[in-house]
């Protein structure tokens, strides 16, 4: 059986390892070299566990603690850990025996021991005994006792080559339903012995990911700077001491790694360094974390200098789905190549060093000719891949690199070594037990050809909890003696010289594993994406400055096909809509102002429409069309059915744009006026009104004509007749005084002639009203609205 086929990986009964966490919960302090015998009260769900609580599995035995994990001549072995009996029935005569079994022959007999539960005789090695017992008089139901096992490395009798040895705890006792001493609980674990330096030593490459989920949305300020809006603070919680980024930056600066980074995490956090919002419910907040940010960016920038650094595509695009379900959608895989581009700039600027954009990963490492092919479509001629995707069938493990064609390398990751990790860490004693599986497995892997130096890659989960990053750490530094292995960076890896008999065959798509296809981003979701990106083309055409939009808006596009949607289908739903919704509002700020209908009187006049700009910038290169349903009714511009014109409106401003008109029958006449781009391409939803045309006829002329005429007679006469009544009113007057002066000079005597008033002098009444112009009116009339 092939060794690197034959991956099973570290399994056990999930039961066991719950109780096992239960009792390292509930345990004490260790003490050395002896038990503590305070009792431990156990919780109510370990107490109920008992249903396998019979024979070997009666007591649970967890490991706590094993140091050193890779012992020298001289070292002083020191076990910790916990007994916890899950039985309803007290043990007496107990006692905790540490074994070791004889070196085990591989990797894949390391997997069958990591699997064994419960004791076999033979397979499980007798005790060491002698003074390296503790004894426990009795140990009551659901009682824990805590428990430290100590012995020199001498004492075990190990082969001077070196080897991978089991090693066992097991508690020894006996039970009033089975009174006679037999083997009641034991655990197992793993003891890599290499005294001294292997000649040739295994290049050991650990990819070190710094991968988080998308927090930023499409969102952004209208201020200068563009203030990023953040979907919330939750990122501020990986950055702070403790926080799941942080353990990886301040471990990893420690750590011969290769730094496995997406930009988009990068680009996210250099934006928290300055002002920025937090969404809060329909508002946004102020965010608070800056200095957590600047922190974390500068110890990163410290930690990857002299470093080799990869960069994968902004925001991790989804490889796998964009192969399987992506592809056919047009415009999918365009996305890929600014995506790596943006990706080395982002590196480069925040964190001043030029990191590798030349490797593709695929989640889990799994492939196929369509995943690789998408994967190197943006430039990548190398692809991260893993042993249990493309299997070799040979006794040992080879180097990682291989070619498969088409000047495309794989370099296949370690499928053991990268799951090593994956379970729960937060417990001691799990933590523990991985960490000496994985060095185990790496002595093994380089004592299964000693004359033949190969290169290992290890590419364990994007996205590590702080506690799988502790324990991966502790299992690095375990291998800093360097002993069976040496450091060596992904790209000098990848350069390696691949092993002639490694399998370079492409795994079909049917072998693609089910559990992964299911959690693929759905066709929809790249339908929408290509609605998004349509709806972004035809926007940025009119904007005087389009980097303010297409340039958040191009980053969110790349976040909707980011691997660390996997499993989260509705959140990346919901953050698709987010990104198209809030996009569709901004093209809607450009919009043509409603009219309500129009009443046209007379043969021209001319029709206003009104084109409002809510943005903060300006606009230009958009045409105004108007369209008349009836020309030969109403026509525009001599006659035309369709008539346009060119439209520039800064931001913040409206712009009225006037069409001439031409009535030529009554009635109503229907118009619809439409924004394009200068492509011809409709902008925004059209806006229809009416328009009713009211024309002046000739009869209704002469009518007006006639009435104007007679109005012009009758004020003549009227003018006439007043004339002639103020000079019969002069006469008498005159009349009056002639005769007056006359007495008096008959009485008084004759003094000289007085000369009458000349009737051609006296003053006639101004007119009330004057002539009314019969001239016919201009044109262009208003036009109401």
């Amino acid at each position: 059986m092939a060794e690197a086929a034959d991956f099973k990986g570290m399994s056990a009964s999930p039961a066991r390892r719950w109780l096992r966490r239960t009792a390292s919960v509930i345990a004490g302090a260790p003490l050395v070299a002896g038990l503590l015998w305070g009792p431990a009260a156990p919780s109510a769900s370990a107490a109920g566990g008992t249903e396998s609580a019979t024979g070997s599995r009666t007591v649970d035995v967890s490991l706590d603690t094993l140091t050193p994990p890779v012992p020298g001549k001289s070292d002083t072995l020191m076990i910790s850990g916990t007994v916890y009996n899950k039985g309803k029935q007290t043990v007496t005569d107990a006692q905790v025996d540490l074994r070791v079994g004889p070196s085990l022959s591989g990797r894949t007999a390391i997997d069958r021991a990591a699997e064994r539960t419960g004791y076999v005789p033979g397979p499980d090695p007798s005790p060491v005994g002698g003074k390296y017992v503790i004894k426990i008089p009795q140990l009551a139901s659901h009682i824990s006792r805590d428990f430290t096992l100590s012995i020199p490395i001498s004492e075990l009798e190990l082969d001077e080559d070196g080897g991978v040895y089991q090693l066992s705890v097991s508690l020894s006792g006996q039970t009033p339903g089975e009174p006679f001493k037999q083997v009641l609980g034991i655990e197992r674990t793993f003891l890599p012995w290499q005294p001294e330096a292997t000649e040739k030593k295994t290049q050991f490459t650990y990819l070190w990911p710094l991968i988080s989920s998308t927090h930023l949305t499409s969102e952004t300020g209208s201020d200068e700077q563009q203030t990023p809006v953040f979907e919330d603070e939750a990122l501020a919680a990986e950055l702070a001491p403790g926080g799941r980024l942080e353990q990886l930056v301040s471990l990893g600066n420690s750590l011969p790694v290769t730094w496995v980074v997406d930009p988009d995490l990068l680009a996210t956090v250099d934006a928290m360094t300055r002002s920025y919002r937090v969404k809060n419910g329909t508002t946004t907040v102020a965010g608070k974390n800056q200095a957590v940010a600047k922190r974390w960016l500068s110890a990163v920038e410290a930690a990857v200098q002299g470093r080799k650094v990869i960069a994968l595509p902004f925001a991790d695009p989804d490889l796998a789905s964009l192969a399987h379900r992506g592809k056919n959608v047009s415009g999918s895989l365009s996305h890929l190549q600014p995506a790596t581009v943006v990706a080395g700039t982002t590196v480069e600027t925040i964190l001043h060093v030029t990191p590798s954009v030349d490797f593709a990963w695929p989640v889990n490492g799994a492939i196929d000719s369509s995943i690789v092919d998408v994967g190197t479509s943006a430039g990548a001629h190398k692809v991260i891949a893993r042993s249990d995707s493309l299997r070799d069938d040979l006794s040992y493990t080879p180097t990682s690199a291989r070619p498969i064609g088409g000047g495309t390398t794989a370099v296949v990751a370690d499928a053991r070594l990268s799951t090593a990790f994956q379970g729960d860490m937060l417990q001691t004693g799990e933590s523990t037990l991985a960490v000496q599986e994985f060095l185990a497995q790496t002595l093994a892997l380089t004592r299964q050809d000693p004359d033949n130096q190969r290169s290992i890659v290890v590419a364990p989960q994007r996205m590590p909890t702080a506690s799988q990053a502790q324990t991966m750490a502790r299992a690095l530094h375990a291998l800093d003696s360097q002993r069976w292995t040496q450091p060596l960076d992904l790209v000098a890896a990848a350069d390696a010289k691949p092993d002639a008999d490694a399998n370079t065959r492409m795994p079909s798509s049917s072998r693609y594993p089910k559990q992964l296809r299911q959690q693929e981003l759905p066709v929809q979701a790249f339908r929408d994406i290509w609605n998004t990106q349509n709806i972004l083309d035809n926007f940025k055409v009119i904007l005087t400055a389009e980097d303010r939009v297409v340039t958040p808006f191009g980053r969110a596009i790349d976040r909707e096909m980011s691997t660390s949607w996997r499993g989260h289908a509705a959140a990346g739903q919901q953050y698709r809509s987010g990104v198209r919704t809030y996009l569709q509002s901004l093209t809607e700020e450009v919009q043509l102002i409603e009219k309500s209908p129009v009443t046209l009187s007379g043969r021209s006049a001319t029709i206003p429409v009104t084109v409002q700009n809510k943005l903060v910038q300006g606009i230009d290169h958009l045409v105004l069309r108007l369209r008349s349903d009836n020309p030969t009714r109403l026509g525009l511009d001599d006659d035309k059915a369709i008539v346009e014109q060119p439209i520039k409106v800064e931001g913040g401003h409206s712009q009225s744009v006037k069409f001439a008109a031409a009535a030529n029958a009554n009635g109503p006449v229907q118009m619809t006026a439409q924004l394009y781009t200068d492509d011809g391409k409709p902008y925004g939803k059209p806006m229809e009104f009416s328009v009713k045309v009211s024309e002046i006829t000739p009869t209704v002329m002469l009518v007006i004509a006639g009435g104007v005429l007679l109005l012009v007679l009758a004020g003549v006469r009227m003018y006439s007749q007043r004339k002639r009544a103020a000079a019969r009113d002069a006469a008498a007057e005159h009349a009056e005084t002639s005769e007056k002066s006359q007495n008096a000079e008959d009485s008084e005597g004759s003094v000289g002639d007085i000369d009458s008033p000349d009737p051609a002098q006296a003053s006639d009444p101004a007119p009330d009203t004057g002539p009314e112009s019969g001239d016919p009116s201009g044109t262009g009339e208003k036009v109401d609205r």
